[in-house]
């Protein structure tokens, strides 16, 4: 198997398991995730503290760092561990992973075809508007068909 056609089915197996994860709301609660898990189990600050061998203070920070983004992963995993939940990190992309990949390519096809259709305007030679779609395809086709790494270079 190709070394793109590895990377194309491994990008499907990945946007698969990222389609569920779109279909679920995962808002973060005002005072946080461990702040919400941890008085939905009636663990108090001092507790938590304990059950992770870190001053009260650490979690009164940790929690006030988490609502303002400037915590660690560590932090947050140890955390979760100390409560007996799962942390979870991912990346979620706002569509498909092939959609955006599309999307991609057809803008570098636009990119392309800017300069090209303004040399042919200035001659009166513009192209009629399904005659432009049709050489957007074109060129997003043939992008696609190039590796997929020169797709993010910007020229």
């Amino acid at each position: 198997m190709g070394k793109d056609r590895h990377a194309e089915l491994a990008r499907k197996n990945l946007d698969k398991r990222l389609s569920a994860l779109r279909a679920v709301e995962f808002a973060r609660p005002r005072g946080g995730w461990l702040r919400a898990i941890r008085d939905a189990l009636g663990v108090s600050s001092r507790q938590l503290a304990e059950r992770m061998d870190v001053a009260q203070s650490r979690i009164v920070a940790l929690e006030k760092a988490e609502t303002t983004g400037s915590t660690t992963i560590k932090s947050l995993r140890e955390a979760a561990e100390a409560l007996d939940c799962t942390f979870v990190y991912a990346f979620l992309p706002a569509k498909p992973l092939d959609d955006m990949i599309r999307d991609r390519a057809r803008q570098k096809a636009y990119d392309q075809l800017g300069p090209t259709a303004q040399g042919m305007l200035l001659e009166n030679q513009s192209l009629t508007p399904s005659q432009t779609e049709e050489e957007i395809e074109r060129l997003t086709n043939e992008i696609l068909a190039e590796p997929i790494r020169y797709l993010w270079e910007d020229e």
